[in-house]
């Protein structure tokens, strides 16, 4: 088995040991981002979990853990499971071309309110403004205004994940997602790493991302805890 598809079975896990280690924290064996960063864990024996969901979940009221096919434990008197939500992993085959007709502008650390508001406007409930620092992030602007957006999260030495794809509801349909998606995937792939992506079963983006080039390879669980 490659490296690449060893840090596949578990991303989280793997990014914070290799390219985002300095956004790690660790306890009882299970790695956490720092929450300012991300609200994402990941762990190798749940046996290990029950303490460390404890711990981290004084720093911060609600965060995930991320796992392919293993449960987590937890102590109900401290953390409550909220939900367990059903995802899949995609990993990019062949990158289909697709004419860019937008202008497509690199965002920086001015744009980081921008980037927040609109986030959280159509996927509430992750995304953290310091979540920027986690890697490239690009956008479309219509009349100076941030419409449409799509960034990279998790990165390893083999991988650097395509995340935060979404664009204002005023401004859906025009094409603005697939434009962004394959221009992120264009900058991962000038790297020398693999591209990939996670998203919810049944997302309607699946299509789109299948007609980009990526292929589910996996189902991937996000327990979402709450302290109590």
């Amino acid at each position: 088995m490659s490296d690449f598809e060893l840090t596949l079975k578990n991303p989280v896990w793997y990014a914070l040991g290799e390219t985002h280690k300095k956004f790690s924290i660790s306890y009882h064996g299970v790695k956490f981002y720092d929450p300012q960063i991300c609200t994402f864990g990941a762990f190798e024996d749940a046996g290990n979990t029950v303490e460390a969901l404890n711990e981290y979940s004084q720093r911060v009221d609600r965060f995930f853990l991320v796992s392919q096919n293993k449960i987590p434990k937890y102590d109900t008197n401290f953390v409550v499971l909220d939900q367990k939500i059903e995802g899949v992993q995609m990993v990019l085959d062949t990158l289909e071309t697709c004419k860019i007709i937008e202008t497509i502008v690199p965002l920086t650390h001015e744009h980081i309110d921008e980037i927040y508001d609109l986030v959280w406007l159509v996927m509430p409930g992750y995304y953290q403004k310091r979540t920027f620092e986690m890697g490239d992030y690009f956008g479309v602007f219509k009349n100076g205004k941030l419409v449409s957006i799509s960034g990279q999260r998790m990165q390893t030495n083999s991988f650097i994940e395509v995340s935060a794809v979404v664009t204002h509801p005023d401004y859906t349909r025009l094409g603005l997602a697939k434009q962004l998606v394959v221009h992120t995937t264009n900058e991962i792939l000038k790297t020398g790493k693999k591209a990939i992506l996670h998203t919810t079963k049944g997302n309607a983006a699946i299509k789109l991302y299948q007609n980009l080039g990526y292929k589910i390879t996996r189902d991937m669980d996000w327990w979402y805890f709450c302290r109590k």
